[in-house]
């Protein structure tokens, strides 16, 4: 039995040896790729960004506890619509403290324009009563006097004496009168309307810093990137959100250094994005980079293209995917990119003769993805080499697989 076993055991791999003998003699197999005419559309893939075509930012102008956001991310807004309020105790003091400073100031003026400090003032009207009237009782003793001494009933002297105080009340009253009109000058006046304006000065600035507390849309738009939330303090200059125009919107594409030369203005440009899958939108390439930039380890050029938004379903911020058509070629004869080959003396492909592998120079025009234009070197009628797993040079038999 063992000896039975053993024998078929041998006579198997003679057969397995036999047949790799047989089999060695025998061409490779190598794939081939027939050349054809097509309507070949050159798309060059690639990411970007989106962005409005006018936006501002708005940021708190004043410092202090965010007492209330009005808006929300996707809302529209009219120039000058309230954003926010930020609460700022310092400001309701100064406004305050201005306000108590303006009627302080008003009250002086209305003091001074009436004839000086009130207290002051009734003292001395006061005291030109008192004298009017001693003045008054003195001129008609006076009167008198002057009667009897005409009747040789009084003195002469008497009669001095009395006149001589007519003129102290006179002069008293001249005095009195004097220094009423001394109590507010026009220089007084004249000072303290100045105090009365710095002071209203203050106050009307202490209002407009107070208005600073209130946040408004610098311009009309759509509210993105909101920033704050109520109860969050905030520094003058911080970010509260975005507004801008969202239909249209903008793309920065970033295309790779080598391949900017295919780029041209009102080329066509179709956007995905891989939050809504199998939805695209359509824009044209606005404006070529002008200058090129380091992102991540690529050298990219900014192509801005624009893109409508219909219902504003994009948002700013969005990373999308680009397919930019540089070129479409009626009739194009192509090729399966693989096939064609390169070094150092230029393009080639491998092409199938009589059985065997030859090598033919090519020039190769636009390209899509998957296809490359020949333009000088195949005919229709050609079969080009596919990547082998065995090396292929000129003048090898293979055996052909289409």
């Amino acid at each position: 039995m063992k000896k039975l076993l053993l024998s078929l055991l041998l006579a198997g791999l003679a057969a397995v040896v036999l047949w790799g003998v047989l089999r060695k003699g025998d061409p490779p197999k190598v794939n081939f790729a027939r050349v054809k005419r097509q309507t070949l559309i050159s798309t060059l893939p690639t990411n970007g960004k989106v962005e409005p075509v006018e936006w501002q930012a708005i940021r708190a102008e004043t410092g202090g506890l965010v007492n209330h956001v009005s808006v929300e991310d996707g809302q529209t807004l009219a120039k000058g619509a309230e954003v926010a309020t930020v609460a700022d105790a310092t400001l309701q003091s100064e406004t305050e403290t201005a306000t108590a400073k303006v009627n302080e100031a008003r009250a002086n003026v209305a003091t001074l324009e009436a004839g000086g400090r009130p207290a002051e003032f009734a003292e001395i009207e006061n005291s030109l009563a008192r004298a009017r009237l001693d003045l008054a009782q003195t001129q008609k003793t006076l009167a008198s006097l002057e009667r009897l001494v005409a009747k040789q009933a009084a003195t002469k002297s008497e009669a001095d004496s009395v006149r001589d105080k007519v003129q102290q009340f006179e002069l008293e009253i001249a005095g009195l009168q004097k220094r009423r009109q001394s109590l507010v000058s026009t220089t007084e006046v004249a000072a303290a309307k100045a105090r009365l304006g710095d002071a209203e000065s203050l106050l009307r600035l202490a209002q407009q810093r107070a208005t600073l507390s209130v946040i408004h849309a610098p311009m009309a738009g759509t509210v993105y990137g909101r920033e704050i939330r109520t109860g969050a303090y905030v520094s003058p200059g911080d970010l509260i959100a975005n507004v801008g125009r969202m239909d249209p919107l903008r793309v920065r594409v970033y295309v790779d250094e080598p391949e900017l030369g295919r780029i041209a203005v009102g080329q066509p440009v179709t956007i995905t994005w891989d939050a809504l899958p199998g939805r695209q939108w359509q824009g044209t390439v606005e404006k070529k980079p002008a200058a090129v930039q380091a992102l991540g380890s690529r050298q990219v050029g900014e192509v801005i293209c624009s893109i409508p938004n219909e219902g504003r379903v994009l948002i700013p911020g969005t990373n999308i995917n680009a397919e930019i058509r540089t070129a479409v070629v009626e009739g194009a004869l192509v090729i399966p990119k693989e096939t064609l080959r390169h070094d150092a003396q230029g393009d080639y492909v491998f092409v199938l003769q009589e059985g065997a592998i030859a090598r033919r120079a090519v020039k190769k025009g636009t390209s899509s993805i998957t296809l490359v234009q020949i333009t000088e070197g195949l005919a229709e009628s050609d079969v080009v080499a596919l990547p082998a797993d065995i090396p292929l040079k000129s003048g090898d038999r293979v055996t052909a697989a289409m």
